[in-house]
């Protein structure tokens, strides 16, 4: 057991150390996970936990339900870095787990940021997670599926951690204000708002959240009774954020967002990259913005230049592969495209009509040549007859209808001029007379 120096004050810890929580009751979010009567939570009171990979971002329990379970295990448990240990390491380890199983004990291994270990290292646990000599596990940012080896993965039951909800977070800051752990002890004058606020700027980081309170109430304003006293302005000295009303679940969400969106449309690219910047210094998650490009890559550009779904696409796995900040520059050069690329709303026109049409016309029977014939009672009941093969003509095509007989001569796609859909309305229009003269 690890002893303390004589030197050494818990009061000198950071916040988020002090107040890390001892068992499960303290622990703040993934209800989904650890609430009363879920899988986890009887695998850890238990004592029965089997190999598992806790798969989330920074701040928001991984390492702290590993300890809860190391607390509460009677197992031996070893504390493993993937950023500091090696092949070497990984050996010692297992044959010390290998000696603890002859003996009838269970060793409990727990790798933070496994995903840092290469397909070699990761391969050493394999054969001593198989044979049960150890019970693993994992802690990862990045997902599973593509850093972890499918074999050791295969063995293991992946627990997706959720961002801490801002209720959540507003709880655990309200407890680090009353707990003596933290600064239960001290006069400290700080309104419920504020601490929502905190609660907010974290964007689900419990750890950021606590050390972003510590450092207000540390530089909040003392009177002569060592009273502290936290206001707005301090706040935002602190964080150097500008744009704290920015609401993730509220009206301003939706307006700034809707001010990007209309931006690109405009062909704005200045306009756009402020929006941009508003939401992402706000803490708005970057896949949610990169989900909206996506969208209007197609709902506004679409044919003008097929391209640009590529890139939205593309900006998608930059951030979901890199998180903030750095994808900041992904999701700019994205925004920056979407505004100077040429502009259509065909797309979104041709859906529009004929959702409109499929909606009133939702018993409209397939014709009969061009459905399926698996079976010889459909083939005698003249499914597929008179089905034309393009393939088999010369043109690759044919004058076969193919909407329902109540909407033939229908039109939903109507390209326009704008950048390539030129050429793709002149290609429609040869289409559509060499199938009237035939």
């Amino acid at each position: 057991m690890e002893q303390k120096s004589l030197f050494e004050n818990d009061t000198n810890q950071p916040l988020a150390s002090r107040l890390r929580p001892r068992n499960l009751d303290e622990f703040a979010g993934q209800k989904h996970l650890i609430g009363e009567g879920k899988v986890l939570r009887k695998l850890i009171e238990n004592d029965n936990i089997t190999s598992v990979i806790f798969w989330g971002n920074p701040g928001i329990g991984k390492t702290t339900l590993a300890q809860i379970i190391a607390n509460k295990t009677h197992s031996e448990f070893i504390n493993f870095s993937a950023v500091t240990s090696g092949i070497k390491e990984i050996k010692a380890v297992m044959e010390q787990a290998e000696n603890n199983r002859k003996l009838g004990m269970k060793t409990i291994v727990f790798v933070d940021e496994i995903h840092r270990f290469n397909k070699a290292q990761q391969d050493a646990f394999l054969p001593y997670v198989e044979k049960g000599s150890i019970i693993l596990i994992g802690a990862t940012t990045e997902n599973p599926s593509f850093e972890i080896n499918s074999a050791l993965l295969s063995r293991c039951k992946v627990f997706v951690f959720k961002p801490l909800e801002t209720e959540d977070l507003t709880e655990l800051l309200k407890r680090a204000m009353t707990d003596k752990r933290g600064f239960g002890n001290d006069k400290v004058n700080i309104d419920d708002e504020i601490l929502t606020i905190i609660a907010k700027f974290a964007n689900g980081d419990a750890r950021t959240a606590l050390s972003t309170l510590e450092m207000v109430v540390l530089n909040g304003d003392v009177d002569k009774n060592g009273e502290i006293t936290v206001t707005k302005e301090i706040l935002e000295q602190c964080i150097s954020k500008k744009s704290l009303l920015y609401d993730k679940n509220g009206e301003e969400h939706y307006n700034i967002i809707s001010a990007l969106h209309k931006s690109m449309r405009n062909s704005d690219p200045d306009a756009a990259v402020y929006w941009l910047a508003r939401m992402l210094e706000a803490g708005e998650d970057p896949l949610y913005i990169a989900r909206r490009v996506t969208r209007f890559a197609s709902e506004d550009i679409g044919l003008a230049d097929p391209h640009a779904l590529e890139i939205a696409v593309a900006a998608y796995q930059a951030c979901h592969f890199i998180g903030m900040p750095e994808c900041s520059v992904n999701l700019t050069e994205a925004v920056i495209y979407m505004s100077m690329a040429p502009k259509s709303n065909a797309m979104e026109v041709a859906y529009i009509m004929a959702r409109r049409d499929a909606k009133e016309h939702i018993a409209e029977p397939v014709p009969l040549h061009i459905r399926n014939a698996p079976t010889k009672l459909m083939k005698e009941l003249n499914y597929g007859k008179g089905y034309q093969y393009a393939h088999d003509y010369e043109e690759k095509m044919t004058s076969m209808p193919c909407l329902p007989e109540s909407l033939i001569g229908k039109e939903y796609y109507q390209p326009t001029e704008q950048g390539m859909e030129t050429k793709y309305k002149t290609r429609l229009q040869q289409i559509k007379e060499w199938k009237k003269s035939h």
